[in-house]
């Protein structure tokens, strides 16, 4: 294993640190492991809270900010924040307007921002609605949750709704968006290489020089199958008929297009996945109405992408483009 590390146990405590030292608009609970807004909790605002295992970043701490969360609550690596840390985060951000919690679709994630929401609101009143993201068009169930995964659609769920509520809807409205979001979207990734978990110290699976999975979750769970390696226009075949049929998508849709890198895959490389992403979808006749192109929400080193497609409406897409300040995406301020 080689990683730019001191001690395994130590991996998450120390980057906090880290993220504290590099971004003084944000401020660090170091005991609780949350990642909170400087300025948070921001008068009259619904509060937005995420969070999930490390090893995802810049999801969730990177998208703590104007126009996106207002905390983000950090696990072990590939491991659940704790109730107490999303309790913690619940009431940081609290005006008194709400506050929604976004929930990737794993087992332990939505179990315990549950358990988070029933101490808040028992412990302070506070009024907390969960939006749970499913969007992996992959494999039902998987190692590590019942039902869909929540994987890239929780980045453009995260900065929509934040756009909503940065602008002052109520609870009820943000948490509809956000519902919008997560039935509009789809996605979809592939693995070429594993990712090594530092505490475990030796990649979670093995692939061969010639093969590759299709279907990944963001842990590193298996896909829908392995198979041979294959250049790019075939790999986004893989990726993006699963995604169009499954909604469906129609011809004259427009859509938000995300290619995401998983950790450990190139810039130039996405963008040429992107190029046969947009092919596929002008076969379709899919209009591309927005796109986001990068390394978001990885599985530390793993390389390998995503594709995620969201249907575009005309609110949709002026939130997508309203102002965002965080450490991992930042326009229009």
């Amino acid at each position: 294993m080689k990683k730019l590390i001191n001690d395994p146990a130590d991996v998450v405590s120390e980057a906090l640190l880290g993220i504290e030292a590099a971004h003084p608009s944000l401020r660090v609970d170091h005991a609780n492991k949350v990642i909170l807004r400087g300025d948070a909790p921001v008068a009259g605002k619904v509060g937005l809270i995420s969070g999930g295992g490390s090893g995802h970043e810049p999801l969730h701490g990177g998208f703590v900010g104007l126009g996106m969360l207002d905390a983000a609550c950090a696990g072990e690596v590939f491991t659940s924040p704790v109730p107490d840390q999303m309790l913690a985060a619940t009431k940081a951000v609290d005006s008194g307007a709400g506050v929604l919690h976004i929930v990737k679709n794993y087992t332990g994630d939505v179990m315990n921002f549950e358990m988070a929401a029933e101490l808040a609101a028992a412990e302070t009143g506070v009024d907390v609605v969960s939006v749970v993201t499913d969007d992996d068009v992959a494999v039902q169930d998987s190692l590590y949750t019942a039902g869909r995964r929540g994987v890239g659609v929780t980045v453009i769920l995260e900065k929509i709704a934040g756009a909503a509520a940065e602008q002052g809807r109520t609870l009820t409205e943000v948490a509809d968006v956000a519902k919008v979001v997560n039935a509009n979207g789809r996605s979809m990734g592939m693995a070429l290489t594993s990712c090594t978990v530092p505490a475990a110290g030796k990649p979670t699976f093995e692939l061969g020089e010639g093969e590759m999975e299709i279907g990944i979750g963001i842990h590193g769970e298996p896909g829908r199958r392995r198979v041979p390696l294959a250049q790019a226009k075939d790999i986004a075949e893989m990726l993006v008929e699963p995604i169009v049929a499954d909604l469906p998508f129609s011809s004259g849709d427009g859509v938000i297009a995300f290619v995401n890198g998983m950790g450990g895959t190139p810039l130039i490389e996405l963008y040429l996945m992107y190029n046969e992403v947009a092919r596929i979808l002008g076969g379709h006749g899919i209009q591309i109405a927005r796109s986001l192109i990068g390394s978001y929400i990885t599985s530390l080193e793993m390389a390998g992408c995503s594709v995620t497609l969201v249907k575009a409406t005309d609110d949709l897409a002026a939130l997508w483009d309203a102002p965002v300040n965080t450490p991992a995406l930042r326009w229009g301020v």
